[in-house]
């Protein structure tokens, strides 16, 4: 399949498949001219990194998913830490989510005088949502600045 084959059926731009290829993530067997050519397999090594970067895993992270073999070798454990960080990431946002919901629909005169908007407001001002976030990543074992 040539890499325009594999850009129409996967979804993913050309210029994404030769950066993938740089970065390991797929490989190419030759080329039809001057266009790389791959196996039927790139499709569902894409549909892993279409996965991978949807759960928040960075393009190393991914790759490293990947036998030499380019088949699937993901380690559970990644997994179950991963979901884990996504689990702290949900709680935090559904709490951010609820406050704000609150704030929408208090019957305070302003948001000054509503309690619940004050605390969203303390703990954003304390560093305590970002403090959460650091501490979601350290037991994920990643920075907090890693971005997918």
């Amino acid at each position: 399949m040539d890499i325009a084959e594999v850009a129409r059926r996967s979804g993913v731009p050309a210029s994404a498949l030769r950066f993938y290829e740089q970065k390991g993530l797929i490989a190419s067997v030759g080329r039809q001219g001057l266009r790389r050519s791959f196996e039927p397999g790139v499709l569902d090594q894409l549909a892993l990194v279409a996965l991978g970067q949807a759960a928040g895993f960075s393009l190393d992270e991914i790759r490293s998913m990947f036998s030499p073999q380019r088949k699937p070798a993901i380690d559970r454990r990644q997994l179950a830490a991963k979901a884990d960080e996504l689990d702290a990431t949900i709680k935090r946002l559904k709490a951010m989510s609820d406050g704000l919901k609150h704030a929408a629909v208090c019957p305070a005169r302003s948001h000054a005088e509503c309690p619940s908007f004050q605390r969203l407001l303390r703990a954003a001002a304390s560093g305590a949502l970002a403090r959460q976030r650091r501490q979601a990543a350290t037991r994920t074992g990643k920075a907090s600045s890693t971005a997918a």
